[in-house]
C-alpha cells in the first residue's frame, strides 16, 4: 500500500522503485511453457485431453458428461448426482414444495433425501442458527464495508472464529455444528454486507431486516434484500432451484478442491470457508455469471435486430476474433470441461428462465440468449477447429435468472457462495473423516544453482 504519507518528490521516487521490482519480477519469474511439455506437467491438474487428473475419491457427487463404451468414453448428455440421488430428479420432484435448497443441504450432508418430518426439523434447525447478534452485525459487518461483498464474505467468516466455543476443534460434531452455522448465517452476512456498501459508500437507505421463521432461505433471501419484502411465488422457486443446482459439482472444481487442500493441513473451519471464498471469488470460477451479462449487454447495445441470426453470429465471429467486447476472445457461458453435449444445471435453469421471462415480459430477451447459445456452439467449433461439441453452462442462464429476479450484479458471486457452502462442508466433512495425509503435490525445479556472490562483490 502506498504511504499516504510521502511527499510528492518521495511518491515518484516511490512509484519508479516500484516500476523497477515489477520489472525484475518479470523477468526472473518466468517459465519455458515447453518445459510443461518436457516434463509431462498437469497443468491445472489436467491432461492434455483437458480432463482432470485423478487426486481422491469421494462419495458426495457425482458429475456424468460421457458413457463407456467398449473402453472408450462416448459424449452424453450431461447428468449430475448428489450423493446418488439424480439433481433432474429432485428438480422435478419438488413440484410445489419449497425448500428444494434445504433438502439438498440436508442431503449432501448426512448421505440420504430426509423425510416430511426430518425435514421439517432441520428447516427449524437451520432458521435457529440463521442469526447474526446486533453487535457483530454493527461492529463487524458495517464496518469498512466495500463493493466486493466476497472479500466482506471472508472477514465476517474469519471474524466468526473468535465468537465461536471451540474454534479449532476438528472432531465431526463440532465441524458439523460450525458447518451447519455457517450454511445458515452466510445470506445474512452477503445481504447485510450490500446494504451497509449502498448505505455507507452509495448515501443510500440503509435497511437490515431479519430473516423470519417459517421461510426457505430463498424466501428469506429475498425477503431481506427488497425494500419492499415482497416476492412472487416463482420468484422464490426459481431462487430455489438455482441454489439447489449450484450446492455442488464434485472435488475437482476450484473452490471444492481448495476445501479439501486446506482441511488437509488440520486448520478450522473459518479458515477453510474463507479460502474456499477466495478461490470462488477469481473471474475464471464464481464470475463467470457476471461476465455472461456484460457480454449479453455488449451484444445487445451493438446488434440493432436481435431476430436477426445473420447478424448476431457475425457479432459472435469478431467476439471469436477478439475485436470486439473484452478482446479475449471468448463466448462466455459456452463450454465446460466435463459437459460435452448438455449441462444439466443449464438444462434446468433455462427452464426456469423462460417461466420467469414470461412473468416479467423479457421474451424477447431471453430469445436473444437461446439463439447465441443455438449459434456460439457451432461458431466455437469451426472457428477452433474443433471435433468435440460445445454447450453451454450454468453460468449462460444463471446472470440472466438473477436480473430478473432483481438481485444486483455485487451479489451473484456471493449467491454462488452461498449456494455452494454445503458442498465444500460435505466435502470438508468427507476430508476429515477419511484422509490422513497432508495433500501436497509436487513440482519440478527448473530454474538452475548459481553461486552465491558476497554483497560487496556484486
Amino acid at each position: 500500500m502506498e504511504n499516504e504519507m510521502l511527499n510528492l518528490e518521495d511518491m515518484q521516487a516511490f512509484k519508479k522503485d516500484m516500476l523497477r521490482l515489477e520489472e525484475e519480477v518479470m523477468k526472473n519469474n518466468r517459465i519455458d511453457p515447453n518445459l510443461y511439455v518436457e516434463y509431462d506437467v498437469k497443468r491445472g491438474l489436467r491432461d492434455s485431453a483437458g480432463k482432470g487428473v485423478l487426486t481422491g475419491l469421494t462419495e458426495i457427487s457425482d458429475v456424468c458428461g460421457f458413457v463407456l463404451e467398449n473402453g472408450r468414453r462416448i459424449p452424453a448428455e450431461g447428468q449430475l448426482y448428489y450423493q446418488g440421488v439424480n439433481v433432474m430428479d429432485m428438480v422435478k420432484g419438488q413440484k410445489d414444495r419449497r425448500f428444494g435448497f434445504e433438502e439438498t443441504i440436508y442431503l449432501l450432508l448426512f448421505g440420504r433425501l430426509p423425510n416430511e418430518k426430518e425435514l421439517s426439523v432441520f428447516v427449524d434447525l437451520m432458521a435457529e442458527l440463521g442469526t447474526l447478534g446486533g453487535r457483530f452485525v454493527r461492529d463487524v459487518v458495517m464496518k469498512a464495508s466495500n463493493q466486493d461483498i466476497m472479500n466482506s464474505m471472508q472477514r465476517c467468516i474469519l471474524t466468526l472464529y473468535t465468537y465461536d466455543s471451540k474454534p479449532d476443534d476438528i472432531s465431526i460434531g463440532n465441524v458439523l455444528r460450525q458447518c451447519l452455522e455457517l450454511i445458515a448465517k452466510l445470506p445474512l452476512i452477503a445481504v447485510y454486507s450490500y446494504h451497509s456498501y449502498r448505505h455507507f459508500r452509495k448515501d443510500e437507505t440503509l435497511f437490515i431486516r431479519n430473516p423470519q421463521k417459517g421461510l426457505s432461505m430463498a424466501e428469506n433471501l429475498l425477503l431481506m434484500l427488497r425494500p419492499s419484502g415482497t416476492y412472487t411465488e416463482l420468484e422464490a422457486k426459481v431462487l430455489d432451484i438455482a441454489l439447489m443446482l449450484h450446492a455442488e459439482h464434485g472435488g475437482g472444481n476450484n473452490s471444492t478442491f481448495t476445501t479439501h487442500v486446506v482441511s488437509s493441513s488440520g486448520t478450522d473451519t473459518f479458515s477453510s470457508v474463507s479460502a474456499s471464498i477466495g478461490s470462488l471469488k477469481g473471474p475464471r470460477h464464481g464470475g463467470a455469471n457476471l461476465k455472461v451479462q456484460k457480454m449479453f449487454n455488449d451484444i445487445k447495445a451493438n446488434v440493432s435486430d436481435w431476430t436477426n441470426e445473420e447478424e448476431v453470429a457475425a457479432y459472435l465471429r469478431r467476439i471469436l476474433n477478439k475485436e470486439v467486447f473484452d478482446h479475449a476472445g471468448l463466448i462466455y457461458g459456452m463450454g465446460h470441461a466435463v459437459y460435452t453435449l448438455s449441462d444439466p444445471r443449464e438444462v434446468i435453469l433455462k427452464e426456469f428462465a423462460k417461466k420467469l421471462a414470461e412473468e416479467k415480459g423479457r421474451m424477447e430477451e431471453f430469445a436473444l440468449y437461446e439463439m447465441v447459445e443455438r449459434l456460439a456452439g457451432q461458431l466455437i467449433m469451426e472457428h477452433r477447429k474443433l471435433f468435440k461439441n460445445v454447450c453451454a453452462n450454468v453460468d449462460f442462464y444463471s446472470g440472466f435468472v438473477y436480473t430478473m429476479l432483481g438481485i444486483p450484479e455485487e451479489l451473484f458471486t456471493p449467491l454462488f457462495a452461498i449456494a455452494r457452502i454445503p458442498g465444500w462442508s460435505a466435502h470438508r466433512l468427507e476430508e476429515l473423516m477419511n484422509a490422513s495425509k497432508i495433500i501436497r503435490p509436487a513440482y519440478k525445479y527448473v530454474g538452475c544453482h548459481v553461486d552465491f556472490v558476497p554483497m560487496e562483490e556484486r
